[in-house]
């Protein structure tokens, strides 16, 4: 009930929020397309078309975080979060978009310029503009951080982002006025390339966390230090989350503990974790696994010593874990995580395996290459 509380009130603000972007660039746009079209100056009705989009994007906002709110149903029964990692991919093409239609007219008025006609009416409109927009900006993202919103943030940076526009808009109109050299188109085919630059960089993100981004370093140690934290936990491995939208995550983990415990107390220590990572980092721990350490075969010790020199003399293996004796069946098991950047990962597996073997013939070697998932 409390998470449901929560995850209303962070809708409520980003809802709040983009209706003020909303009537913030409504009235913007209203205003520089008047003075553009009456002053002629096809940069400052660039800036408001921009301003629209901006308008059109936190629209986008309010209909993806109410589609995001829904409760669970049979079909996503994990919620419906994700649906504002695809708000904030519409809103990227939206401005890729602004971009590229932007440049066709400003490459229009290159090839047939027109003279703009400025006044101070028009001057103090723009700067009135730029101001807006830096405050819409900074407020905008500040609450887009502070809910952890990627289409906030986005709006945020687009907003500063066109105070910049602005302000060049002002720029050339200044330099017009004084010289005589009008700067307008050429101006609007630069904004234009800027625009498109940052619609397909908003476009890459949102990409990137759809196909599932490694998690923040800092958020999977402190997560891995909550589970050490029971002193039955001599070490916690491969911890995986996946995030279902903003704030929530779901994880699995693998946990050492002695091989003497009982299945009463793994049950116990396992409903004590999960409770813990919940209330302290608000993951969902879906599944808990075990490795057991040899306490009974001193002879254990002496192998694992070996197999960890073996192991760890390649450059390219970041960690060895889970490591297990099965004396009476004579298997040796345990996990090996090798680093992206090696060449030919299964290649370094595979001789790792044999190195095991060859020291070990008696054994059967049972070994699991590890993804680098989280540090």
């Amino acid at each position: 009930m409390a998470q449901l509380s929560k995850d209303n009130d962070r809708g409520k603000i980003i809802i709040r929020t983009s209706i003020i972007g909303i009537v913030a660039n409504v009235f913007l746009a209203a205003f520089k397309a008047v003075i553009g079209l009456m002053s002629n100056s096809i940069a400052i009705v660039l800036d408001a078309v921009n301003n629209l989009s901006d308008a059109i994007s936190s629209v986008i906002t309010i209909i993806g975080t109410k589609l995001a709110r829904k409760q669970p149903d049979k079909k996503h029964p994990l919620g419906h979060g994700r649906v504002e990692y695809l708000t904030a991919t519409i809103i990227a093409v939206i401005v890729f978009y602004a971009g590229v239609t932007s440049f066709v007219e400003s490459i229009k008025k290159i090839i047939n310029p027109e003279t703009p006609d400025y006044s101070i009416v028009t001057l103090v409109i723009i700067a009135v503009g730029v101001v807006v927009k830096i405050l819409l900006g900074r407020y905008v993202k500040g609450i887009g951080e502070k809910v952890n919103s990627d289409s906030l943030i986005a709006s945020g940076s687009d907003a500063t982002f066109d105070a910049v526009i602005s302000a060049s808009t002002l720029v050339a109109a200044v330099i017009f006025i004084y010289s005589g050299i009008s700067l307008e188109a050429w101006l609007g085919a630069v904004i234009s390339v800027i625009i498109m630059k940052a619609g397909f960089e908003m476009l890459r993100d949102t990409v990137s966390q759809i196909l599932g981004e490694r998690v923040d370093s800092d958020f999977s140690k402190s997560i891995k230090m909550t589970i050490a934290s029971f002193p039955e936990v001599r070490g916690a491995y491969d911890l995986v989350l996946h995030s279902y939208g903003p704030d929530t995550y779901m994880g699995s983990v693998h946990i050492e503990v002695v091989d003497t415990m009982s299945a009463r107390e793994l049950d116990r220590l396992m409903r004590d974790i999960t409770h813990k990572v919940y209330d302290e980092h608000k993951v969902i721990m879906e599944g808990i696994s075990i490795y057991s350490i040899n306490t009974s075969d001193d002879k254990a010790q002496g192998i694992l010593s070996r197999c960890r020199e073996i192991v760890m003399s390649n450059d390219h293996v970041l960690q060895m874990h889970g490591f297990y004796i099965d004396d009476i069946k004579k298997i040796i098991n345990f996990d090996v995580i090798i680093e992206f950047a090696a060449e030919d990962r299964r290649k370094i597996f595979e001789e790792i395996v044999n190195r095991i073997q060859t020291e070990f013939p008696g054994y059967k070697i049972e070994l699991t290459m590890d993804a680098d998932i989280s540090d």
